[in-house]
């Protein structure tokens, strides 16, 4: 059932690219006007839908590729993994290393701050794991690829591409170093503490989003990708560290595969005195 609120969400977050803007209507014309008149009265018409044609090609919007097909996804991924080491990503990598680093004396005491024992709050995060889980991330990017090349609306079906290739990437990072790592949860379940997969890909998503629509349209991805951080400490999943080194690397994948040349807002969730809290980085690489 946590599903479908976070379906409806996820459409929600699609309506701007399934809108196209609609045709300026002309003014009427008051009576006696000439021909002429008439034509120099539609030419600012014409002007503000070459300026629209324009605004849609601007740099700061990703240029839709000409082919989005599943063949486009694999061409994609294999230029992903190309371009994965790149002193940007190094700089990030060293920004969440060091911030996770900076988190690590912070772990056990967040946690336990964080672990509750009211059932209201607890009702309140078990969404969370759904909305974070690789399974159901795939099911909404494979969505959102599938409903964009059956309406033919190339945008939609860009952002899916995006998407999935988003989660490939996090899946190619986040695997080996849980295995490298061997690091035991909290909860004394299993030895893949480090990092969280699901602050990895919930952040890619947040990520991929705010490229494609910008920072003002991805706050709520960024709000649901904390959120799920969150529960993870909550759920007693992971510590602190994992959390933030897991929004990095789901940062650098969602960035690698939407390599547009934009500025770019990037939110991670950092210790703070008493839990957690929100930092922006901005790089306009």
């Amino acid at each position: 059932m946590a599903f479908l609120p976070a379906s409806l969400l996820w459409m929600a977050l699609l309506v701007p690219l399934t809108q196209h803007p609609a045709p300026a209507a002309d003014a009427a014309l008051p009576s006696g006007t000439s021909d002429g008149a008439a034509a120099d009265h539609s030419a600012p018409s014409a002007g503000a839908a070459d300026e629209r044609e324009k605004a849609e090609q601007a740099p700061d919007k990703p240029p839709t590729p000409q082919h989005t097909g599943s063949l486009a996804i694999l061409r994609g991924l294999r230029d992903d993994v190309t371009n994965l080491p790149s002193e940007r990503n190094l700089v990030f990598a060293l920004i969440g290393g060091g911030m996770a680093l900076g988190a690590h004396p912070f772990d056990r005491t967040v946690n336990a701050r964080l672990v509750s024992h009211y059932d209201i709050v607890n009702t309140i995060f078990v969404p969370a794991k759904y909305y974070g889980g690789t399974p159901e991330q795939l099911a909404l990017s494979v969505g959102t690829w599938a409903i964009g090349r059956v309406t033919h609306k190339p945008k939609l079906s860009h952002l899916g591409m995006d998407l999935l290739r988003a989660q490939a990437v996090t899946a190619l990072l986040v695997e080996p170093l849980k295995f490298a790592t061997h690091r035991q949860r909290p909860d004394l379940s299993d030895y893949r503490s480090f990092p969280s997969g699901h602050a990895a890909v919930t952040f890619a998503t947040a990520t991929v989003i705010e490229r494609h629509l910008g920072w003002r349209k991805s706050l709520i991805a960024y709000a649901v990708a904390s959120y799920v951080a969150a529960s993870r400490l909550h759920d007693n999943r992971h510590y602190l560290s994992d959390v933030v080194f897991g929004a990095t690397i789901g940062s650098i994948a969602g960035r690698t595969v939407t390599t547009h040349g934009r500025d770019t807002w990037t939110l991670v969730p950092v210790p703070a005195q008493g839990g957690l809290g929100i930092g922006v980085t901005r790089s306009t690489w």
